[in-house]
């Protein structure tokens, strides 16, 4: 159990990094650039992952638009993080989790039972509720974590493409999908630099060091909770989502006095009922 309280506080402690960042002059691209040097750093020497085991036989065609997409939804995430909050970020990424189990049920022919049904019924209002605020206020950004809801959920079926590929271990994998985000978020922050002429600061360095650390935390400790919890993956399934949506919520409200209206409330508590489904859905099929 404490494997997963140590990666929900991880997966919280990122969104609050981000928070508090928005008090400082920062470049978002450089601070996920720095994330992706010190996860990869991590990565190696935590986990020796067998470098000389990448072949051109390799699932390339799921390493590369993963590699693409994760930098590009961190980028969304700190942006959503910053005009819509965490309570409501933290909700539509744990809320994505209904686009794999959609895309199973169309493009793979699984069964989709009464509850996941029932689940995502409840899921579709759950984020409007959430994401709603009060016409008259222009600053309701709430693409951001729409862009947030459909990119993690685009993320989460590519990585468990990734887990049923045979070619390499999952770290070996890892390892991989984090040199190609750096490359590919490295280019953008070039362009900025000599194009834009956005000056690299060390403000940058020092919280991309940050989300860098406690992001390759969030994945160690999620891996290590999975083994923990071998025979019911549900629990750490289920716990790591309502953990970090009931975690991230009170943060916002109490740490950051984030404000939310009544429907915002109700959200959550749909959002968190949808998941309780969806979860008691999966140890069915155990």
């Amino acid at each position: 159990m404490l494997y997963l309280i140590l990666s929900i506080l991880c997966s919280v402690t990122i969104g609050v990094i981000f928070k508090i960042s928005r008090k400082y002059t920062i470049t978002t691209s450089q601070i996920v650039a720095w994330n992706y040097v010190f996860a990869l750093l991590l990565c190696y020497f935590i986990f020796q992952p067998d470098l000389s085991s990448i072949t051109t036989s390799a699932p390339w065609s799921i390493y590369i638009p993963l590699g693409i997409l994760l930098p590009t939804i961190f980028l969304f995430l700190a942006a959503s993080i910053k005009y819509m909050g965490i309570v409501k970020t933290d909700a539509a990424q744990r809320l994505s989790l209904f686009i794999p189990l959609l895309a199973a049920w169309l493009l793979f022919d699984e069964q989709f039972s009464t509850l996941k049904l029932i689940a995502f019924l409840i899921a579709m209002p759950a984020l409007l509720l959430i994401l709603s605020k009060k016409s008259d206020n222009k600053s309701n950004k709430w693409t951001y974590p729409m862009v947030v809801l459909v990119g993690f959920g685009a993320i989460d079926i590519l990585f468990k493409q990734i887990a049923l590929a045979t070619t390499l271990p999952f770290t070996t994998s890892l390892m991989i999908v984090f040199s190609i985000s750096l490359l590919v978020i490295m280019l953008y922050v070039l362009y900025e630099v000599i194009i834009q002429k956005v000056k690299p600061t060390s403000i940058n360095f020092y919280i991309g060091a940050l989300v860098g650390i406690f992001n390759f935390g969030n994945i160690l400790f999620y891996l290590k909770a999975h083994q923990a919890f071998a025979k019911n993956p549900s629990t750490v399934f289920a716990a790591m989502n309502m953990g970090v949506i009931i975690i991230g919520s009170l943060v916002g409200i109490i740490v950051f006095k984030e404000k939310l209206n009544n429907k915002n409330y109700l959200g959550l508590l749909f959002a968190l009922i949808a998941i309780v489904l969806i979860t008691y859905s999966q140890i069915l099929q155990y």
